[in-house]
């Protein structure tokens, strides 16, 4: 998020304070606070028919050439699961239906701050895909074939789905 260094509203420098028991920028002119909020992003833990995982490569960063989950961010106006169906339909072109929550995460990234991460379980019945330029390549894959995904919080979304399948 972008920090500010002078208000928005009125133009005033902002300086420092403990404000809500954190150290906040604020105005001491109109009394805006500089809340820094995370940003919503939805992540498609998805699988086809025969239980194979969709892993996707990565062409953008963060993350360039990785393998990863599809997903991105949450649009204004739209619900965590729309964004979830959304964005695996803008990389894939697959039409899928939420078939639970995984979890909801917390994670700080460099490129963008503060993200707060909702996963899914995606099942999708027509598995044919049609990558768009934010990828190289995509592929579902049987759980012991799955290219190496190293991003940290996509490994544990990975995990914490094959715990809950476990317990199901």
């Amino acid at each position: 998020m972008r920090s500010y260094t002078y208000c928005p509203i009125c133009g005033n420098r902002l300086e420092g304070a403990r404000i809500d028991g954190r150290q906040r920028m604020f105005c001491p002119v109109c009394a805006w606070v500089h809340y820094i909020n995370p940003l919503p992003v939805a992540l498609a833990y998805t699988v086809n028919r025969e239980n194979k995982l969709l892993v996707v490569r990565r062409a953008q960063e963060p993350a360039l050439n990785e393998w990863a989950l599809p997903g991105g961010f949450i649009e204004a106006g739209e619900e965590p699961h729309e964004g979830c169906l959304r964005e695996l339909m803008e990389e894939t072109a697959l039409n899928g239906r939420i078939d639970r929550l995984i979890g909801i995460y917390h994670r700080e990234v460099e490129m963008y701050g503060s993200l707060l991460v909702v996963a899914y379980r995606v099942i999708v019945d027509d598995d044919t895909i049609a990558i768009n330029n934010e990828l190289f390549d995509a592929g579902f894959y049987p759980h012991h074939l799955i290219p190496e995904v190293r991003i940290p919080l996509h490994i544990q979304i990975i995990s914490d789905a094959k715990e809950s399948e476990t317990l199901l």
